[in-house]
């Protein structure tokens, strides 16, 4: 393997990470917008805030690392996309900074205007966010976006039905990830209405997310045919088949089983499987006739930047790890009753 193939497929494992976590937290978000009133909703904006309140900030670092060796992996394709989408990308920039100050500050507002103020915000900006992140994935795998600065339309390049099906899709699955996660995070407190209640909103916005793959399948059908051709056939199609049977398996616990850390693996697996999909099929297709090894940046580049990275992850990854596990332990008393929350 290549350095231009091995730094595609760790920025591919970058994309990865930011989805399963990111994704996650902007979906904790929707369910905060749509938890009901200050006091029918306050039980699970306050399992929201637990389950996300300590890593929230952390998995951003994916972003910024897809953004990194994006800019200095493949210069022209980061700035092709930058100046094309700018529009969507600066709604995204908002939002992830609107939502992160809106979080921090409904925690230490005392006020209840205040406390509505901020969490309007932080739960609009999560629902907006993944949606326009939605909308440039689309573009790029549409092929609206040309090589060269600004060359293709800023409003049809992001406004068209396959960028508008994949934000409708990254909208579900962050919500669909969230329902998940929040329901074993329920059910590790011992909080069984809770469980319960997130289960089923896990299993429904499964069933959404599901019924939206297929609309998309159509309209890439109509709109985008090289990618359905692309994701259809050859070795994108096993793990399009892994994706769907992955997400099938994780139903099927949501209503007649109780494993819900299981479902959290098969959850991940079935969102790892599409994305994956995407891109080896398009692969080695980057922009409209430019392929991987035409954009990569030079050897030297890719190795300076492969191995600044291999000794930042000894650092980073034992972190991260920590942090993680530290914050999903049982969080039980000496006799097993739950902590109750603050």
């Amino acid at each position: 393997m290549q350095l231009p193939e091995i730094m595609l497929a760790v920025l591919w494992i970058g994309m990865t990470a930011y989805v399963l976590f990111g994704g996650a937290d902007f979906g904790a978000g929707v369910w905060d917008l749509l938890a009901g009133g200050a006091r029918r909703g306050r039980d699970q904006r306050d399992l929201v805030e637990h389950s996300i309140g300590p890593v929230w900030e952390a998995n951003h670092v994916w972003l910024i690392f897809v953004i990194v060796l994006t800019w200095t992996g493949i210069p022209s394709v980061f700035a092709a996309i930058a100046s094309t989408l700018y529009i969507p990308l600066t709604a995204v920039a908002l939002g992830i900074i609107a939502r992160g100050a809106a979080f921090a500050f409904r925690k230490v507002s005392r006020e209840l205007w205040r406390q509505r103020l901020f969490g309007a915000t932080f739960a609009f900006s999560s629902l907006v966010t993944p949606f326009f992140l939605g909308t440039v994935a689309g573009a790029i795998a549409s092929g609206r976006v040309p090589p060269g600065i600004a060359a293709g339309d800023l409003v049809t390049s992001w406004v068209n039905p396959t960028s508008l099906i994949s934000g409708v899709l990254a909208v579900g699955t962050a919500a669909y990830l969230a329902a998940v996660y929040l329901t074993r995070d329920a059910q590790r407190i011992g909080d069984e209405a809770l469980t319960q209640a997130f289960r089923l909103r896990a299993l429904y916005t499964g069933v959404f997310v599901g019924v939206m793959s297929a609309v998309g399948l159509f309209v890439l059908r109509a709109d985008a045919r090289p990618v359905f051709d692309d994701l259809t056939s050859g070795a994108a199609l096993p793990l399009l088949v892994l994706s769907v049977a992955a997400g099938v398996v994780s139903l099927a616990l949501l209503a007649w089983g109780r494993s819900y850390l299981m479902v959290r693996l098969t959850a991940a697996l079935a969102v790892t499987g599409l994305l994956w999909g995407w891109g080896i099929g398009q692969h080695p297709v980057l922009l409209p006739g430019v392929t991987l090894d035409e954009a990569a940046a030079t050897d030297a580049v890719l190795g300076a930047s492969l191995g600044a990275l291999a000794v930042g992850a000894i650092l980073l990854l034992p972190s991260l790890w920590w942090l993680y596990a530290t914050f999903q332990r049982d969080r039980t008393g000496e006799h097993g009753e739950p902590t109750p929350r603050s």
